[in-house]
């Protein structure tokens, strides 16, 4: 009797193995995706070189000039327009952060008695219907109670100074007999005045109206410190 021939077995029994081995390899499949971090569900940041170039800084802003009187008068025009515009969070960005804004309701600024406002009231100061006093009115002697809004229409925007026939920076332009103390009682601030000296020349300057916007000098900005109406008095 012949023997079996064991070689074609073990043959057979290697290459099967070969073939289990090998099957579950792909060898159409993709490059490999870049790992994704879970945390982000996104793919994780390639490193970069060390001869990457560095991302380019932001720009600084220059430091304030105090003396520029341009950078003043823009600030001053901003600020007049948002007024107008009744643009309230525009303009409590200009609003000094800690010092915040005083109102003085006749040209002549009463430190102790003048009420001063955060920017957070500026900005939602037509939600604010509570009636402040605010001094006095010339010649009847009435007190000036008034929300912050009633007060805007009266004693901050009675007329468009937007369009002012008068601008004065560091100047009163035009006045009567009430004291002009803005300078005393902001030192180290500078302001612009909006002027009308006369609305209608039949009132032989009766009529005039002024807007005064006091600034205090930041390290990149001017910061809006007071806001002084001015107005003829008896």
């Amino acid at each position: 009797m012949r023997r079996p021939l064991l070689f074609p077995c073990i043959l057979c029994l290697v290459i099967g193995l070969l073939l289990g081995i090998l099957a579950p390899i792909d060898w159409h499949k993709e490059p490999s995706q870049p790992p994704v971090n879970n945390a982000l569900n996104t793919p994780a940041a390639p490193s970069v070189s060390d001869n990457a170039p560095l991302p380019t800084p932001a720009v600084q802003p220059e430091p304030l000039k105090e003396s520029d009187n341009f950078s003043l008068l823009s600030a001053a025009c901003a600020v007049n327009r948002c007024i107008q515009q009744e643009n309230w969070p525009a303009l409590s960005g200009y609003v000094h952060p800690e010092r915040g804004l005083t109102f003085t309701p006749y040209s002549t600024v009463n430190p102790e008695a003048d009420l001063t406002f955060t920017p957070e009231q500026i900005k939602n100061l037509e939600q604010d219907q509570t009636v402040y006093t605010w001094g006095f009115e010339d010649g009847r002697g009435d007190p000036i109670k008034l929300t912050i809004p009633q007060y805007f229409q009266r004693y901050v925007y009675d007329k468009d100074y937007t369009q002012a026939t008068e601008i004065g920076i560091d100047r009163i332009m035009t006045g009567g007999n009430a004291l002009e103390n803005l300078a005393e009682a902001y030192p180290g601030c500078r302001f612009v005045d909006f002027a009308f000296p006369s609305a209608d020349p039949v009132n032989d300057g009766l009529d005039w109206s002024s807007l005064k916007l006091v600034f205090q000098p930041g390290e990149f900005r001017w910061l809006l410190v007071g806001v002084v109406h001015g107005e003829w008095t008896i």
